[in-house]
């Protein structure tokens, strides 16, 4: 961005032609049609005559590395930002928060899993960039359809710390004839693990065990996920 655009970006959304302001934009290009600033300008509304809220948008970006990296900036790091304060801070928190939620919701009964991508469409935003491992049964009937989704650990993620019955508890109880593991990579990299590949066998002979068929693990990196079904682990037949 040249000295000219910075300076233009300083002026108040009010002194901007109303073919520019965010808020005239969105509704003809909509919100696609946005810069991830000009959507932040419309969630802040407005500045203050110090800190134009423009000029917070960029720099909140800035600080916090781009949009991936204020997706998970806390309150408190956010209020760091001149201008921004405890109310933008919340607010923006509170946003993204239903972003994530949004991503992952669905009716019940109305859902169905034909394959991988189906999941991963879903819960990439949601697990991709938690700062620790979170691992997640996805519970289906017997036409795949989604029961529940339980969050059955945080940390860790191995076959040395998780409780192969944690696993299937809420399966049993809900009647579940069938499950998809999920859990995310902090780092980043979607490899398995030697723990994943020893959970992943421990969950499938227990499952076995109980008539309940694991279908698949999933890894779930930074916008990127893997399917160890589809890198050869064995697992039982759907």
């Amino acid at each position: 961005m040249d000295g000219h655009d910075r300076r233009s970006r300083r002026r108040s959304v009010r002194d901007l032609p109303a073919s520019e302001r965010p808020r005239e934009r969105l509704a003809a290009l909509g919100p696609a049609g946005l810069s991830s600033a000009e959507l932040i300008e419309l969630l802040w509304a407005s500045g203050s005559r110090q800190t134009p809220v423009a000029v917070m948008a960029e720099d909140a970006l800035v600080r916090c590395d781009g949009l991936s990296g204020l997706a998970q900036a806390q309150p408190r790091e956010l209020e760091q930002v001149p201008g921004v304060g405890p109310v933008r801070a919340a607010q923006l928190a509170a946003a993204f928060e239903l972003g994530r939620r949004a991503a992952v919701d669905w009716p019940a009964g109305r859902w169905t899993v034909r394959a991988p991508r189906d999941l991963a469409a879903r819960l990439t935003t949601d697990l991709g960039h938690l700062p620790r491992e979170e691992l997640r049964a996805v519970l289906l009937d017997a036409r795949n359809g989604v029961l529940a989704m339980p969050t059955i650990y945080r940390g860790n993620v191995s076959a040395a710390v998780v409780r192969i019955a944690e696993l299937f508890r809420d399966a049993v109880r809900l009647h579940a004839p069938r499950l998809i593991l999920v859990h995310n990579h902090p780092s980043g990299d979607t490899t398995p693990s030697p723990d994943d590949l020893h959970l992943t066998a421990e969950a499938v002979a227990a499952g076995r065990l109980l008539d309940i068929t694991v279908l698949d693990h999933l890894i779930v990196g930074h916008g990127s996920w893997a399917s160890l079904r589809d890198r050869g682990v064995a697992f039982e037949r759907a």
